[in-house]
């Protein structure tokens, strides 16, 4: 979907991710606690940081993965857990990518990948109120028990001509656009000849 840049990352259906559009300001202070359990292949990866919000009368999250306006991440910034957390495969196909993108003179940013549970949850409860119902917010954002995003299994790519350069490279490397709503949003589902299964019209399937 889902969150700088020089191609806006927080529309819906634009280059980008949707989390800023749904979240709208920076989070606000609050006391910190309990940060819901981390939920990522990468155990070492450093803690997330920033301001925890409410997800229920009683539980509390970190923005694990949550990336402010005007940040920039690469697939090699792993000490940010947005990219540490992600599934060491998906890290190393991204990163891959990332190498020859570059080659080619483009730059590919990470948008969004790795998210926290709490996170992701907002996301979901702020795509509800901004399109009316749960039916159409899931179209453009996730729940968490469905978010590829959760388990590090998905990334939101950024930068100006990423997104049309991993159109047309990405499966060489295992990476297939999932949605055809989302031309950011990358998984690596593509089989060992480098074919991409067909695209969902959304994230409803």
């Amino acid at each position: 979907m889902s969150v700088r840049r020089k191609v806006p990352r927080l529309t819906v259906v634009a280059v980008g991710c949707a989390c800023a559009a749904l979240l709208g300001a920076a989070p606000s202070q609050a006391d910190p606690g309990t940060d819901d359990t981390l939920v990522g292949p990468s155990a070492t990866a450093a803690e997330p940081s920033g301001e925890p919000f409410g997800i229920g009368p009683t539980a509390t999250d970190t923005f694990g993965g949550y990336l402010p306006e005007g940040a920039t991440l690469t697939a090699f910034d792993v000490e940010n857990p947005t990219v540490g957390r992600l599934d060491p495969p998906l890290l190393a196909a991204v990163q891959e990518a990332t190498r020859r993108a570059a080659s080619d003179g483009i730059a590919v940013e990470i948008n969004s990948g790795w998210r926290s549970v709490g996170f992701q949850q907002r996301l979901f409860d702020d795509g509800v109120r901004t399109y009316g119902s749960v039916e159409t917010a899931r179209q453009f954002v996730a729940s968490p028990q469905t978010s590829m995003h959760v388990v590090g299994r998905a990334v939101d790519v950024g930068g100006p001509d990423a997104a049309a350069w991993m159109a047309r490279n990405g499966p060489r490397f295992g990476l297939c656009q999932v949605y055809a709503n989302e031309l950011w949003h990358y998984e690596l589902t593509a089989d060992a000849a480098g074919a991409c299964p067909p695209m969902k019209p959304n994230a409803t399937g």
